[in-house]
């Protein structure tokens, strides 16, 4: 069926319009679509599962960038950046049902007790108006949803309340070598949660060892925001692809009353709804709220306090490398599977979290230097045999703090290719975390060193880029004038308005954001069920 034979006209009766099909999206329909008309509204395509092989192979092939994967590009995608840090924001985004769970790589930790409170505890940031125990039964849920693979080894992780669905991915061959250097340095290793079957689950397979997580699973074992759009359409959802939403509308009463969407035919259409829960992510979140403005809202729609778009945040990555005179065995795996907590909680007003991960992707893999090299026969045979696999590095995530010159904002010239302005992305870091990733360098160094590694690259403050981590632009806070949304994501200004996104971080912490996106839609879904149930 081609794009212009699908019906894409509103649904009429709505009581939930949903815009975005993320993780986050796709989990409150899922969650309230038993019980309410929900209709969901995403800007880019509905991918043909049967596809994922070729982009398989599109994405080992040098001539193609990840971008290319899944189709980004293009004056669709066209954004502006500026700031101290130019960022690559087509890098790591995707448009379409499942958003960028198509290309993740599935880690998924729970943030800390202290994450919740870095004011207080940490001196810097402010506080969520929620705790770990708020999100806490949450978490759990969340990692049932999406299939959580891990143990209860971390012994610097928050508390549990049960055992992941799942068991963990056995530690990796290299694992055992990094192992033995933080054995002899003190240093803690321990399991990663992973949002990828280690056994059958959910009616998806075990994963088969691809090795190409990021960019793309073939074999349906990574969780992908698909499975629960695919469960809300069959629970009486509707969905609607190839449906960018170009602004809010709104009454005099404080409330939104549709979202309007263009159709590739160029067409418009007014969905109207009862509640709207706004899923876009951290960039194009706070872009829709720009566009939405008004005669009533001149500054963007939820945006009596200012700050939308503002605060922008993301993960700054850390990491050493090198080679070792022994096989490692690389890339048999296409994700980490030990990591180290040890430090994380040592954060205070100088020195930020981090997270410190030990690779099993370190260097070429055999394709990518098949396809590299120009020789043939005996030689390639030979320099696969004595060039593969004996790499070894480390990874690491740093929180970056909310900075009021760190934001997301419409750009004042370039639009996209319905007539809007793009975002662009003004980046700024702060020293705080590039003292950090030295910190973290200091480490993995040491360890690579005990190695008797040969270290060939190091990632550090200089060369730092970001994680593909969009947070803070929406933000969540107790008092109206500091932020966007309340403590259960809806927004101050707005009465029948919820953001479901890493943009209502108030800090980023230092953990992978996708288990906290998750916990928080599910616990957003239900104050609109409970406020539904209340007719508002």
């Amino acid at each position: 069926m081609s794009a212009g034979d699908v019906d894409r006209t509103p649904v009429a009766d709505a009581e939930v319009c949903v815009v975005g099909a993320g993780p986050a999206g796709a989990l409150v329909a899922d969650r309230l679509a038993p019980d309410h008309e929900v209709v969901v509204l995403d800007a880019g395509p509905r991918f043909d599962p049967a596809d994922r092989l070729a982009r398989q192979e599109r994405a080992i092939r040098p001539s193609d960038g990840r971008p290319d994967v899944w189709d980004v590009g293009g004056e669709r995608d066209a954004y502006a950046t500026s700031g101290e840090r130019s960022y690559p924001l087509n890098h790591a985004r995707v448009k379409g049902l499942g958003g960028s769970t198509l290309h993740w790589q599935g880690m998924v930790m729970r943030l800390h007790e202290d994450d919740f409170n870095s004011g207080t505890e940490r001196g810097v940031g402010p506080d969520w108006p929620i705790d770990y125990a708020d999100l806490q039964p949450y978490y759990a849920e969340a990692e049932r949803e999406l299939g959580v693979a891990g143990a209860s080894d971390n012994p610097y992780a928050p508390p549990r309340e049960e055992p992941h669905p799942m068991p963990a991915f056995k530690p990796s061959y290299s694992d055992s070598l990094f192992a033995e250097a933080c054995e002899e340095l003190g240093i803690d290793m321990h399991s990663v949660p992973n949002a990828r079957n280690s056994e059958a689950y959910d009616g998806r397979s075990a994963c088969a060892g691809y090795g190409t997580c990021q960019p793309v699973c073939p074999a349906g074992a990574k969780y992908d925001a698909t499975v629960h759009v695919e469960r809300a359409e069959e629970r009486g959802a509707t969905v609607i692809d190839r449906a960018p939403v170009q602004r809010l509308e709104h009454d005099g009463d404080d409330s939104v009353t549709a979202a309007v969407y263009a159709t590739p035919d160029g067409t418009e259409h007014r969905q109207e709804a009862d509640a709207f829960v706004v899923a876009c992510g951290g960039v194009e979140t706070p872009r829709l709220l720009l566009l939405s403005a008004s005669d009533a809202y001149p500054d963007g729609l939820a945006n009596s306090s200012g700050t939308v778009g503002k605060f922008f945040m993301d993960h700054l990555f850390a990491g050493v490398g090198g080679t070792l005179d022994e096989p490692t065995r690389q890339n048999h795996v296409g994700f980490y599977t030990s990591a180290c907590d040890q430090f994380y909680d040592e954060a205070n007003e100088e020195v930020a979290p981090f997270k410190l991960e030990f690779f099993n992707y370190a260097g070429p893999s055999p394709v990518e230097m098949a396809l590299t090299g120009d020789d043939w026969g005996d030689e390639l045979l030979g320099r696969l045999r004595d060039g593969y696999g004996t790499h070894v590095a480390m990874g690491g995530l740093v929180e970056q703090l909310p900075r009021s010159d760190s934001y997301v904002t419409l750009h004042s010239e370039r639009t996209d290719d319905r007539g809007n302005p793009v975002p662009e992305v003004h980046w700024s870091v702060g020293d705080r975390a590039l003292r950090t990733i030295e910190r973290a360098n200091e480490i993995q160094r040491s360890i690579l060193e005990e190695l008797g590694a040969e270290i060939e690259w190091v990632v550090g403050p200089d060369a730092t880029g970001p994680a593909y981590h969009h947070m803070g632009t929406t933000r969540m806070s107790e008092d109206p004038d500091a932020g966007v949304v309340d403590a259960d994501c809806r927004t101050h200004d707005l009465e029948n308005c919820w953001i479901a996104s890493s943009s209502v971080f108030p800090t980023s912490g230092a953990m992978n954001p996708t288990l906290t996106i998750a916990a928080l839609a599910l616990r957003a879904a239900d104050d609109v069920r409970e406020r539904l149930s209340q007719s508002l």
